[in-house]
Formats: structure tokens, C-alpha cells, sequence
């Protein structure tokens, strides 16, 4: 055995020992790649290479998208605009069958578009329709399910952190092209979740909400439209060249501010927790790049990424059935690993693969964000399926029995996104965004 296949063993080997035992995800990265380092460069040249890495990881005006970003969302999930989506996600599914889980799906889905977390769209929306849906006499075990199934979307439509992170990872990769790309994949993945949630409503019999006279729709999309025109401004700010994705975030964050004010549910005695919340989580995937920067120098080098694209290519020559293998072990690492540290310690390696493949950036962008998202609601890790059942009070033992069916329209939705390369490259085609 060569040292460059005993670094790649010890690396991993530490690091889901480290994970396993219950080590931050951070420092598991950055221990293990020392060590690994250590079986390649001498100890004064392992401890200078890491430590520029991890420098070098977290120098970026990039990621300055990002932190506004958290900063926008953590805004708005204290300023009252969760409460004007739902009205206007119980006035879009009101009339079907189930009505109250359409409203959750069309719910979380507006919701995390606007907050760019799917964890805050599942808390909200849980806190909110879990009682009403009881009172309606919903399945428990069904509704917490159907929370859970639908948050992610908010990891793909924008804005995310998921598109941001990406971009640094690949070279570039456009930021607003994969913003623009995210919005078809997360909308086929809310149909097909409605679409199995409207035969099940209907098995059960579940109620429609009753009927909404014209003023009080019409009361209803004023109230929201300021708090979608968050996205207009910003989405296609960015897409349309008037500013970057750095300042759209900046844009984002004081469009937040002001309306928050506004609807005066955003306080001077709240801005310290709102800060709060924005330093700890930016903090922790700053940590997080950093470290998985220092990962990705060590695999380059001791040329892992390019031994895995060979024996996946002299294992089959086959498009279909590289990017299958590539989706399982997305679906398997999304089983106990969240998406920002899976998206950062896996996109080096299977990049590569993908680019030798022929696989625009872009759709592979989306490929990897969809795969990763369905693991965010899956055991034994899933941060919104435990999510989900704390806010619903419902054992995650209930749960799953009920989830399980849901896994069928997200996996579809994954499977459509990755064979059919125009449903998330022809926006981007279309604005002018990529070739």
C-alpha cells in the first residue's frame, strides 16, 4: 500500500471515527487532515500547509453573501413575515383536498425561500399548522410528515447558503445562475409532494377550508406581496448584473430590516438576538469551510479526486449509470451527515468526476443540493425530521411509517432533476446566465 492511499484511509477513517464518537464535525475535519497530512509532509510543512488552508478557505468576499444572507433570514424569522406567507399559502391551497397540508408544502416552501432554511420554515410552519391540523382532525403522525417532506425545498429555491458555498468549491461556478437554476427543481419537487398529499387527503377525507370571499383574498396577497418582492429585488438584482450576490445579500438584509420594522414586530430589545443567531451559525460554516478547505488541499494532493473519477470511469463507461452511483452515495451521505458539511467535504471529490462526466457545473450544483436536501429529513441524523417532531410532540418512530411514502415524489424529483439537464439549465439559459 503507497502512503497517498494510507493518508486517504487515515483521513477518513479518523474522521467518521471522530464523527461517530461524537467530535464537532468542524474539528473531526481538521484533525483527521492533520494526521493525514502528516503520512505525506514532514510535521513543520503539515502544520503550515493546514494552517494556510484553513486561512485561505475563509478568504473570500463570497462568503460575505453568505453571512448577510443568514443575517436577512434570521431577520425576517423575527419580524412577522412567517404569518403573511401562511394566509397567502392557505389562500393558494385552500380549495383542495387537505387543505391545512397544502398550506404547510406551499407554506414551508415560501417560507424557506424567503429565510433560506429549511430548519426555520419546519419550526415555523410546525408551530403554526400542527394544532390546526389537528383540530381538523388530522393524522398527527401524517401532518408532521407532511412538515418534514417539505422543508427542504427552501434549501433549493434561493436565497440559500447551498448555492454560495457551492460556487466557492467549484471555482466559481456562477452564483447567480445557480440562484436562477434552483427555482424550477424546488417547485417539481413541491408538486409531487402536493400531488401524493392530495390522494392521501383524499383517502382519509380530510377537510377543505372554506370558501374565501373577494376581499379577503384580495386583503390577503397585499399583505404578502412586500414580503415576496424580497425575492424579485434580490433574485433578479443578482440575475439581472445591478449588483452582485454580496450586495444583494446586503440589499436583502436592509429590505428585511425595514419591513420587519414596519410590520413593528422587530424590536430594538430583538437586534442582539438577531445578531446572535447570525454570528454563532455563520461562525460554524466559516469553521467549516475553513477546515474542509484544508480537507480538499490534502485530498488534491495526495490525488484522491482523480483516483475515485478513474475507478468510477473504469468501472463503467456508462453516463446513467455513473451519476445513479453518484446519487446513492449523496442519499447515503445525507443519512447522517447535514448539508453544509457533506456539500463541503464531498463536492472536491465528486466534482471531477462529474466535469470528466460532462456534466455542466451548474446542474451538477442542483444535483448535489436536491440529494443532500432529502437527507436533511432522513434518519438517523435528519436535523428537520427531529425538527419536526419536537415542534408536533410526535415520536420520530410514529413519524417514519408516514414518511416513508413521501420519500417516493422527492426521489422522483431527484431522479427527474438529474436525467433531464434543461429543468434546471433552462432559466439560466434563458436570462443569459450560461451558454
Amino acid at each position: 500500500m503507497d502512503v497517498t492511499t494510507l493518508a486517504g484511509i487515515v483521513l477518513f477513517g479518523l474522521f467518521f471515527l471522530f464523527l461517530f464518537i461524537g467530535v464537532p464535525i468542524s474539528v473531526s475535519i481538521a484533525i483527521a487532515t492533520f494526521v493525514a497530512a502528516l503520512f505525506l509532509l514532514p510535521i513543520q510543512s503539515s502544520l503550515l500547509a493546514i494552517s494556510q488552508q484553513l486561512i485561505t478557505g475563509v478568504d473570500s468576499t463570497v462568503l460575505l453573501a453568505l453571512v448577510f444572507f443568514m443575517l436577512a433570514g434570521s431577520i425576517m424569522n423575527n419580524g412577522g413575515i412567517a404569518e403573511r406567507l401562511i394566509n397567502l399559502a392557505k389562500l393558494i391551497g385552500g380549495r383542495m383536498s387537505g387543505s391545512l397540508a397544502h398550506t404547510n408544502i406551499i407554506g414551508n416552501t415560501l417560507f424557506g425561500a424567503i429565510s433560506g432554511s429549511a430548519i426555520a420554515a419546519a419550526a415555523t410552519m410546525g408551530r403554526i399548522m400542527h394544532p390546526e391540523q389537528k383540530k381538523e382532525g388530522y393524522d398527527s403522525s401524517y401532518s408532521a410528515a407532511v412538515n418534514i417532506a417539505s422543508a427542504p425545498a427552501g434549501l433549493i429555491i434561493p436565497p440559500s447558503a447551498m448555492p454560495i458555498i457551492y460556487s466557492l468549491l467549484t471555482g466559481g461556478t456562477s452564483i447567480a445562475a445557480l440562484f436562477i437554476a434552483g427555482y424550477l427543481p424546488g417547485l417539481l419537487m413541491v408538486v409531487l409532494l402536493m400531488i401524493v398529499a392530495y390522494f392521501l387527503a383524499k383517502k382519509s377525507n380530510y377537510t377543505v377550508a372554506k370558501k374565501t370571499n373577494k376581499r379577503e383574498v384580495a386583503q390577503t396577497v397585499l399583505q404578502s406581496i412586500p414580503s415576496l418582492l424580497l425575492i424579485v429585488v434580490v433574485i433578479g438584482g443578482i440575475a439581472g448584473g445591478i449588483f452582485t450576490a454580496v450586495e444583494g445579500a446586503a440589499v436583502a438584509v436592509l429590505y428585511a430590516t425595514v419591513l420587519s420594522l414596519f410590520y413593528k414586530q422587530l424590536h430594538l430589545s430583538d437586534i442582539p438576538k438577531v445578531l446572535q443567531e447570525t454570528v454563532l451559525y455563520s461562525g460554524m460554516i466559516l469553521l467549516l469551510i475553513g477546515a474542509s478547505t484544508a480537507m480538499s488541499w490534502i485530498l488534491a494532493y495526495a490525488g484522491i479526486p482523480q483516483a475515485l473519477t478513474n475507478a468510477m470511469l473504469s468501472v463503467t463507461d456508462n453516463t446513467a449509470l455513473l451519476l445513479l452511483i453518484m446519487l446513492l452515495i449523496l442519499l447515503i451521505v445525507g443519512t447522517f451527515m447535514d448539508i453544509a458539511p457533506a456539500l463541503l467535504i464531498f463536492t472536491p471529490i465528486l466534482f471531477p468526476v462529474a466535469t470528466q462526466m460532462g456534466i455542466d457545473p451548474v446542474h451538477f450544483g442542483m444535483i448535489m443540493g436536491m440529494a443532500l436536501a432529502i437527507g436533511v429529513t432522513t434518519p438517523p441524523i435528519g436535523t428537520v425530521m427531529f425538527v419536526g417532531s419536537s415542534v408536533s410532540g410526535v415520536s420520530i418512530e410514529k413519524i417514519i411509517p408516514k414518511l416513508l411514502i413521501f420519500y417516493i415524489p422527492l426521489i422522483i424529483a431527484l431522479l427527474l432533476v438529474a436525467f433531464i439537464p434543461e429543468i434546471s439549465l433552462f432559466l439560466p439559459k434563458l436570462f443569459g446566465l450560461i451558454d
